[in-house]
């Protein structure tokens, strides 16, 4: 592949690279895959010794952002990092992961090759790419939910290797199981379903007549996959974020023509699931949570203990949350091929470690962080723990923003956190 090239975006001088790592750091002779990553600096800037600040991005399994213009988080990093956008390993324009990309893998094959897609190898790339761009000087991070389980991975891994560490709405749960984690969000989930239906009392009896057709009814994407009632329910992954209240509400509102399915809720619905596109979201979601054991399906376990969840007919229907489930390998056509795959990684008990609670423990590195105490996808309480046993850390706590505060309102809480790392 050749390297893109460079070009001007709203003031900023943007650098598409291409870098190559190994899929096993512990095999470095064996195969490899190619990353993409976007590095970005002001052109008024181009001749000032600017340290670097990478982000990493939520998921798993989604691409860092496509910039398009100076605005957000990006345009405070910008007046004083150069700023590196990693697609993550299987993400973006990095070496895919996909069915069609594993198709010549038997299931214990893809199981093997899956494995290596959790945050200790992401933190490896990002060593191996610091090591090319700022090899003689440590660099920053800033995680953004899922990216910021990576942070407290690299801290444990290559703390040497770090300046400074921000953190938004991602703090992991260090040392709970996933059960212990679904246990919690599934709270908060029901939490975020009687705000919902206490906001939107209409919407109770439009999502209880939806499910009802579409448990009486075959209904088809555009795609020509099935919408299920559990597909439906799983329109509550976004609860937790701004503004999602009313796109559900307006996502419901439009969903019957007369008697007849709106073809326009069919196209939007099917636009609202990421998992035929980002697979790894679904493939690698409870993984990152193990460490030592199998998780065996642990939100499918935990669902069954809230029974207002398990929708039947005459039911009123309640949304999930950020959960997979078994299902779900026989229901989107992407995820059917590697259905095999998926449950011998819900069986693999023999994860590595994802974090050293001694380094952490002792950490030096300044690392400030946004917690919010609303959070439906990142336990508060868990967050507090972890953060007892974090050195060198510092919190600002708010019930002022969701989960998705750094893309509401980026510039500020970015600022906020640089101010609470420097003034120390």
């Amino acid at each position: 592949m050749n390297r893109p090239l460079s070009y001007v975006l709203d003031g900023i001088q943007c650098e598409p690279r291409l870098f190559t790592v190994p899929l096993d750091h512990q095999q470095e002779d064996g195969r490899e895959l190619t990353l993409f990553a976007r590095t970005l600096c002001r052109k008024d800037k181009l001749d000032a010794d600017l340290p670097w600040l990478l982000y990493l991005q939520g998921g798993p399994g989604f691409g860092a952002p496509r910039p398009t213009n100076q605005s957000g988080w990006l345009k405070r990093a910008l007046q004083e990092f150069r700023v590196v956008l990693l697609d993550q390993r299987g993400t973006g324009h990095s070496t895919p992961v996909s069915a069609e990309a594993l198709t010549h893998l038997n299931p214990a094959e893809q199981t093997d090759y899956l494995s290596h897609f959790r945050a200790d190898s992401i933190v490896r790339d990002a060593e191996l790419i610091r090591a090319q761009l700022s090899p003689n000087r440590p660099w920053s991070l800033l995680g953004q939910s899922f990216g910021g389980f990576c942070c407290l991975s690299y801290l444990s891994l290559f703390p040497q290797a770090l300046h400074e560490v921000y953190i938004t709405g991602g703090i992991p749960p260090v040392g709970r199981s996933a059960d212990e984690v679904y246990r919690a969000t599934y709270q908060r989930v029901a939490d975020k379903n009687r705000a919902f239906f206490s906001r939107f009392p209409h919407a109770q009896a439009l999502v209880n007549r939806l499910a009802q057709h579409l448990h009486q009814h075959e209904v088809r994407l555009p795609n020509g996959q099935r919408l299920t009632v559990e597909q439906l329910q799983q329109q509550g992954l976004d609860l937790g974020a701004t503004g999602a209240f009313e796109g559900l509400y307006f996502l419901l509102e439009d969903a019957f023509i007369g008697e007849r399915i709106n073809p326009a809720f069919l196209y939007q619905i099917q636009a609202m699931q990421p998992f035929n596109a980002h697979p790894i979201f679904a493939i690698l979601h409870e993984a990152i949570y193990a460490e030592g054991q199998a998780n065996n399906w642990a939100a499918d376990r935990v669902r069954a203990e809230y029974p207002e969840l398990n929708w039947t007919p005459g039911q009123d229907l309640a949304f999930t949350g950020e959960m997979v489930y078994p299902w779900m390998f026989e229901q989107f056509r992407e995820l059917i091929p590697l259905k095999e795959a998926a449950r011998l990684l819900a069986e693999k008990a023999d994860w590595g470690p994802l974090y050293d609670l001694e380094q952490l423990q002792k950490n030096q590195v300044p690392v400030a962080c946004a917690v919010y105490a609303d959070d439906m996808y990142v336990e508060f309480d868990f967050c507090r723990e972890t953060l007892k046993g974090l050195g060198s850390s510092r919190a600002w706590i708010t019930n002022e923003y969701e989960h998705n505060g750094l893309r509401a309102d980026g510039e500020y809480i970015l600022d906020k956190l640089i101010s609470l790392n420097r003034d120390r």
